[in-house]
C-alpha cells in the first residue's frame, strides 16, 4: 500500500480498478474499498475507471446479468467505464437503471464532476491534441543511460561457481574464443517482453531500436576476443571449438496478461538442450530471460553460474555492465523461486515452504572474495561455503521475521 497511498496523497487523477476479488468480493462492485476507503478514507479526488470489459466480470459466468453488473460497479463507485464493444447496450442499461431511480443522480453527477475536473485540470478542453515539443526526448541518450542502470540494478545472480570458492563471475573481458547461444541471445522482442509495439511483443531486431545481449558482450570484450553466435548449438560443436567460456540466454517468449497464464512455467524449446549441450561441454552462464520465475531446478547443477535478468528490455549492455564486473550485481529476487510448479502456490511462511531460492535470496560478485577476506583476517577456520551458509540462513530468518 505505502507507494499506491502516496501517489494519491501527491495528486494522481487516475485509478483502474482491478478483475481480482478482495475477500469473495468482485473489486468491480467493492463499494466499502472503492468509495469507502479510495475515496472517503484516502479522500481521493480523481476519477476510477473499470478494466476491459470489467463490469462483465463481476457475475459468472461474464456479462450473465449485465444490468445487475451496471448497477453493482456504478454504485460502488466506478466513474468510468471501459468497454470495447458493447458500449451502447451499458448506456441503454445505465439510463434504464438511472431513471428507475436504483442510482441516484448525485452518483452521476460526482462520476462527471470527477471525469471532468481531471480533463479541466489537464488542460484537454483549451489544448485537446497532444503536446509534441518533447517528441525528441523519447529514446534519447539520458533516458537509455537510465533505463541500462535499472537493468544493472534488477538483476540477480543466483549462483556463482559450482563451488563458492571458485565463482565464475565477472567474467574475463579477454580470452581468446568464446561461445554466446541461445534463443534470447540477439532478440530484443524477447528482451522487451509484452506490451512493447503490440500487447503481445514480438521477435527479433526489427522495429526497435536497442541493444541485444549478443550486440552488449561484442562490445565489452576485449577487440581481440572471437565471439561465435550458435543460438542451438550440438555438443560436438562446443566442445570441438576450444572456447574459453560460453554464455547461455535463454527464457519465455513474450506475452501479456491471460496469454501467459502457464501451468507449466517452462521456457522456450530448445532452451533445455542448449543448456544441456553447452554447460555439459564448456564452462557457462546462464542468463534466463523472463516475467516470472521458470522451471529451472533439473537443469542448474549443470550450470556454472545463472543470472535472473527478468525483462532488460532494449539496454543489453546493463546486462553486460554486471557480468564483465564494471558493476556489481545488487539485485535481489522479489518472490520466491520454486523448485517445482508442484509446490505452487507458495509463500513465505508456508509450513510447506522449500524453495530453490527464497524470497529475497542474491548473490553478489564482490561476496565471495569479502567472505574470503573476512574469514581470512579473522582467523577463522572451515570453508567459506560454511560461512555462507550461516549469512544465508541468518538472511533467511530476518526475511521471515519482517515479512
Amino acid at each position: 500500500m505505502p507507494a499506491y497511498i502516496d501517489s494519491i496523497f501527491k495528486g494522481i487523477s487516475t485509478v483502474m480498478v482491478s478483475y481480482s476479488s478482495w475477500n469473495g468480493v468482485k473489486m468491480h462492485a467493492n463499494r466499502e474499498l472503492i468509495t469507502g476507503f479510495l475515496k472517503g478514507t484516502l479522500k481521493f479526488k480523481g476519477f476510477i475507471i473499470s478494466d476491459w470489459e470489467g463490469l462483465d466480470r463481476i457475475t459468472s459466468p461474464p456479462h450473465s446479468n449485465y444490468t445487475y453488473s451496471v448497477q453493482a460497479a456504478i454504485l460502488a463507485g466506478i466513474d468510468m467505464v471501459m468497454i470495447p464493444y458493447k458500449y451502447l447496450e451499458f448506456i441503454d442499461d445505465l439510463k434504464y437503471i438511472v431513471k428507475s431511480n436504483v442510482i441516484p443522480m448525485d452518483r452521476i453527477d460526482d462520476a462527471v464532476e470527477r471525469i471532468l475536473s481531471v480533463k479541466f485540470t489537464m488542460g484537454l478542453f483549451e489544448s485537446p491534441l497532444g503536446d509534441y515539443s518533447l517528441v525528441n526526448e523519447l529514446g534519447s541518450q539520458a533516458h537509455r543511460d537510465l533505463a541500462r542502470d535499472a537493468v544493472r540494478q534488477s538483476l540477480v545472480l543466483l549462483k556463482n561457481g559450482k563451488t563458492d570458492s571458485h565463482p565464475v563471475l565477472p567474467l574475463p573481458k579477454k580470452a581468446p574464443k568464446i561461445l554466446v547461444a541461445g534463443t534470447h541471445a540477439d532478440n530484443l522482442g524477447y528482451q522487451c517482453g509484452g506490451w512493447t509495439i503490440g500487447p503481445q511483443g514480438f521477435s527479433g531486431n526489427n522495429g526497435i531500436r536497442g541493444t541485444s545481449i549478443l550486440a552488449a558482450i561484442k562490445s565489452t570484450v576485449d577487440p581481440s576476443t572471437e565471439v561465435v553466435f550458435r543460438e542451438d548449438p550440438d555438443s560436438n560443436f562446443v566442445k570441438s571449438n576450444g572456447f574459453s567460456y560460453a554464455i547461455v540466454v535463454v527464457g519465455e517468449t513474450p506475452y501479456a496478461e491471460i496469454e501467459g497464464d502457464s501451468k507449466t512455467l517452462t521456457m522456450l524449446d530448445p532452451g533445455p538442450s542448449i543448456i544441456k549441450n553447452v554447460c555439459g561441454s564448456v564452462k557457462c552462464v546462464v542468463i534466463v530471460i523472463s516475467g516470472r520465475p521458470i522451471v529451472i531446478e533439473p537443469y542448474i547443477s549443470s550450470m556454472d553460474a545463472l543470472v535472473a535478468a527478468w525483462l532488460p528490455g532494449t539496454e543489453g549492455l546493463g546486462v553486460t555492465d554486471v557480468l564483465y564486473g564494471d558493476h556489481e550485481f545488487s539485485g535481489k529476487l522479489p518472490r520466491t523461486w520454486f523448485k517445482s510448479v508442484d509446490q505452487l502456490p507458495m509463500n513465505v511462511g508456508d509450513p510447506h515452504y522449500d524453495p530453490l531460492f527464497p524470497f529475497g535470496f542474491r548473490l553478489t560478485t564482490g561476496s565471495v572474495k569479502d567472505l574470503a577476506a573476512k574469514s581470512t583476517s579473522a582467523g577463522v577456520s572451515g570453508t567459506s561455503s560454511f560461512v555462507a551458509t550461516i549469512i544465508a540462513t541468518i538472511a533467511i530468518c530476518i526475511l521471515q521475521v519482517h515479512f
